[in-house]
């Protein structure tokens, strides 16, 4: 019998970019290479897992955001067409290529990786399919988030806006999945006390904070983080595990580092001969990354002009390594702990699921690496969902957590900041105007849309990415434009709302361009 248990947490989440009214936008692309990069080779390895009798349990958080646009008809097409560009485009690197044999080899390898594309037919409708199939063979288990990823703790002064955040997203998941999420992933690992009554009230079971939340929390919790611990309410709060995510995300010293890895930073699309790629490019003629890259890390004093060539094959044999050495370390982690707590310890281990593929691209073969070794080749720990733990493990401490979030310096100050601190007297206005048309009983049905439209926008003004962007300082106009529109277009309904005169044409293009929660029910931001 295992002494204890690893909890391997994926954080899977993009903001709502949907832009029907124009050909071509660039950030729609985040979406298609999550698709390509994270989402796909992550299901092609629980796919050869189940197919190998091999159990594997992991968790998933699939924030509404993400879920609407896999399921959106627009963005399947469109990301289809992007599939198709980037196979005409290995086949021509083929071709180019025929006289440089290692280059060759690497454009074969992109060609063969995007046949298993093409055996999927839809791709977005065979992600939404296999999604289900895991969860309901109970291999993974899929929790939820905030509706569009608001920053709880810099809206807590309206409890409705959290509200909203929750009951819109709990029902959302319930109308995709079939079923209520167990938990949910706080935006940010975002906690401020009291945030629990309201998961309490929405019926979640559980949620995730960064270590600090439950190393703060008072009583001081017996166990650490290697135990979850109970609210007052009866919802367990499971903490980050500082040792197992350092050996994945640090730039110093994680897995991701490795020089056998695949360079992220030198792309094709970049360093191909202008005329020759131009017609993968931007419309505008800008440059762009295109996903092909040739390049491996090399060393992490190396500039992009001297990396070596990148082999799958070594890349994939340093996975198997760092996936032992992941296991080697949890083994001796929860052996250790087992001797010293009256319970089995679990170590639960949170990343943002585009770090596996995207970012590191070698990271779903570590994935598959580290299920089938843990499955083999030990028996000191089982990897486990977490309520798979709570059910096994009913007995807990009881204990208040403490404010935190997983961002920098653990707490708030990245989404408010001399970068962002402008959106929120607006944010904060435009909560009030909304609370205040919620308590309206709409006259009739152009009224009843008028009032859920504005929900909506609320809701994507909200988004935690606006302010993250505009701290990191990449695509900052875009995320600007974003909440502006948002705070305009509910401005201007507050405004035709109350004088009784909807531009209806105007609202049926505003609810085709944000036509995220079709089932909404503005009534949600009711007083609590």
């Amino acid at each position: 019998m295992a002494l204890g248990y690893v909890a391997l947490v994926l954080h899977a989440h993009l903001p709502f970019v949907r832009h029907p009214e124009s050909d071509y936008v660039l950030e729609e692309e985040w979406l298609y290479e999550a698709i390509t990069e994270t989402y796909v080779p992550l299901l092609h390895v629980f796919e050869g897992l189940k197919r190998d009798g091999i159990d594997f349990k992991i968790t998933m958080s699939m924030t509404p955001p993400l879920v609407s646009m896999l399921r959106d008809p627009l963005l399947q097409d469109r990301y289809d067409k992007h599939l198709a560009q980037l196979e005409e485009l290995v086949q021509k690197e083929i071709k180019h290529n025929e006289q440089n044999g290692h280059i060759r080899y690497l454009a074969e390898y992109y060609a063969k990786e995007f046949m298993k594309f093409a055996q999927l037919g839809n791709v977005a409708i065979a992600i939404s399919f296999l999604l289900q199939k895991f969860l309901d063979s109970n291999n993974l288990e899929i929790i939820t988030c905030g509706a569009t990823h608001g920053y709880f703790p810099l809206m807590k002064m309206y409890p409705q806006a959290v509200w909203a955040q929750i009951k819109v997203a709990c029902e959302h998941y319930e109308e995709n999945f079939g079923r209520p999420p167990k938990g949910i992933w706080l935006p940010e690992c975002a906690y401020y006390e009291g945030a629990e009554r309201m998961l309490a009230d929405a019926g979640l079971r559980y949620f995730l904070v960064d270590g600090h939340g439950i190393l703060y929390g008072r009583p001081r919790p017996r166990f650490g983080n290697y135990a979850p611990i109970f609210t007052e309410t009866g919802v367990a709060a499971f903490g980050r595990d500082h040792e197992s995510s350092q050996q994945v995300w640090s730039s110093q010293v994680g897995y991701p580092g490795d020089p056998a890895y695949r360079e992220f930073y030198k792309d094709l699309g970049w360093e191909a001969e202008y005329e020759y790629i131009k017609p993968y490019i931007m419309p505008n003629g800008q440059r762009k990354n295109i996903g092909i890259k040739y390049h491996k890390i090399t060393s992490r004093h190396a500039g992009l002009s001297e990396k070596a060539l990148y082999d799958p094959y070594w890349a994939r044999e340093k996975a198997a390594e760092h996936a032992g050495n992941f296991m080697y370390n949890r083994e001796q982690q929860v052996g250790s702990l087992a001797g010293m707590m009256q319970r089995p310890p679990i170590v639960v281990s949170p990343y943002d699921a585009e770090l596996f593929g995207h970012w590191w691209y070698e990271g779903p073969w570590f994935i598959d690496y580290l299920f089938r070794k843990a499955w083999h080749d030990q028996n000191t720990f089982d990897m486990t969902h977490l309520a798979d733990y709570l059910q096994g493990n009913p007995t807990q401490q009881v204990c208040r957590p403490s404010q935190s979030s997983w961002g920098y310096k653990g707490f708030h100050e990245y989404w408010l900041n001399d970068t962002n601190a402008w959106i929120y007297p607006h944010l904060h206005k435009a909560t009030e105007r909304t609370i205040e048309l919620s308590k309206r009983e709409a006259t009739d049905e152009l009224e009843e849309r008028a009032l859920n439209q504005a929900a909506r926008e609320l809701l994507l003004a909200q988004s935690s990415d606006w302010a993250f962007i505009m701290r990191t300082g990449t695509m900052v106009p875009y995320a600007v434009r974003r909440t502006r529109s948002h705070l305009l277009r509910l401005n201007k309904l507050y405004e035709d709302i109350n004088a009784e005169k909807i531009d209806a044409g105007w609202l049926s293009k505003v609810e085709e361009m944000d036509n995220i929660f079709p089932n909404i029910n503005y009534r949600v931001y009711r007083p609590l």
